[in-house]
């Protein structure tokens, strides 16, 4: 394994430097003309649609996406499942930073950062869904931070902090999960405030229980997704302990994933039940809708079983890159796609260029700073001086 002190010996032109570094000079021009000039100059967003890609993407996918943090952590310490210990570390610091960049990325729809603390500290809306999701964000972003500093302590060489924050582990582990319960599901409940907008084959009551075990799926496969291009792009930063188990914590958050993939499938057809809504499965939506329920469900479930049966890594990274995209396109049909469906298509909201580019900024921007911190940090391997000290 690399020392992590040399990580910046190398050359400093490399493709992935290049590539990145135009992506964030393109977003920093961008975030100027939003600041400056208002939404209605980089954005198609109007009175019909106020919320576009950057909800749709960067929030929904954003959060569904970093639920690898707290599935992992849960499984190691509440559940006991000491054998996935070497992957707590990178789901963290993935959960970590994907909520930062949520709240990052907010601010582009928002607008006015300085006012971010007003509806917590000043104007509560209590009776807000929107007011308990931010601050379940707030309180789960630094909860993440908070369980990620031992890493930091250990490349600062602060021991003393560092073991006070490892004894508050399976505490900070509790509280994640609750919170994460909590604002996972209340960002379905936002949508079933508007039964008349959202197309009845995705609306449902059971929102905010889609929303929720979707996020467990969607975790459990980044953090397979995560650990394969880890595993090709950082594995000189890899000791013998993290390669030793990656393929034990494949496999078993596969299985893990196949479960609770057929538990999703399950409750959407309970929903689509309860809603009496199969005559919509003969329309265009309906296709669309079974495109999504059988392509991105029922095919990664069976995948993850059969890799696991098989015992074959290969099939069940397949399956989680096919879940990963079909969170995607769950939260776009949801917020996007199925939502306004009765609005003539000249009236439907499209991404500008502009908005698109400044998605491509975030993600950009979480990918350099992961990269930054796990070849210099404990992240991929343990620390010389507290192996065994978890």
């Amino acid at each position: 394994m690399s020392n992590p002190g040399n990580a910046g010996s190398k050359s400093a032109i490399t493709p992935f430097n290049v590539i990145a570094g135009a992506i964030i000079v393109m977003g920093l021009v961008i975030t100027v003309l939003r600041f400056t000039k208002g939404l209605g100059a980089v954005t198609n967003l109007d009175d019909n649609n106020p919320w576009g890609i950057w909800i749709g993407f960067d929030l929904l996918c954003g959060v569904a996406l970093a639920a690898g943090g707290y599935t992992t952590s849960a499984a190691c310490y509440i559940f006991g499942l000491k054998r996935f210990h070497s992957a707590v570390r990178p789901a963290i610091l993935t959960a970590f930073l994907g909520y930062a960049l949520v709240v990052f990325a907010l601010m582009y729809d928002l607008g006015r950062p300085w006012r971010l603390p007003f509806p917590i500290f000043y104007q509560q809306g209590t009776t807000s869904l929107l007011f308990e999701v931010g601050l379940c964000v707030m309180i789960y972003l630094t909860v993440l931070f908070i369980e990620f500093t031992p890493a930091v302590f250990e490349w600062l060489g602060m021991k003393k902090l560092r073991n006070v924050v490892v004894k508050l582990t399976l505490a900070l582990t509790i509280f994640g999960v609750v919170l994460s319960t909590l604002h996972q599901s209340s960002l379905g409940a936002l949508y079933t405030i508007a039964p008349s907008k959202l197309h009845p084959l995705w609306y449902s009551p059971y929102l905010p229980v889609f929303f929720f075990v979707s996020s467990i799926a969607a975790g459990l496969s980044m953090v397979i997704f995560e650990g394969t291009l880890s595993h090709k792009k950082l594995h000189r930063m890899m000791d013998e302990e993290y390669l030793k188990h990656h393929d034990g914590v494949v496999l078993g958050f596969g299985k893990a994933a196949s479960l609770v993939l057929f538990a999703y499938f399950a409750i959407k057809m309970i929903g689509l039940a309860y809603g009496n809504n199969w005559h919509y499965l003969t329309t265009g939506y309906g296709v669309w809708f079974m495109v999504e329920m059988i392509g991105f469900v029922a095919l990664p479930c069976f995948l993850y079983a059969l890799g696991v049966r098989e015992k074959n890594l290969s099939i069940i990274r397949n399956a989680a890159i096919i879940t990963v995209l079909g969170i995607i396109l769950n939260r776009f049909n949801i917020s996007l796609i199925a939502f306004n469906y009765h609005l003539p298509s000249s009236e439907r909201y499209f991404p500008t260029m502009m908005e698109i580019g400044i998605s491509i900024f975030v993600v950009t921007l979480g990918v350099v700073i992961f990269r930054f911190i796990t070849t210099r940090m404990p992240i991929f391997f343990e620390h010389p001086d507290y192996k065994g000290k978890h």
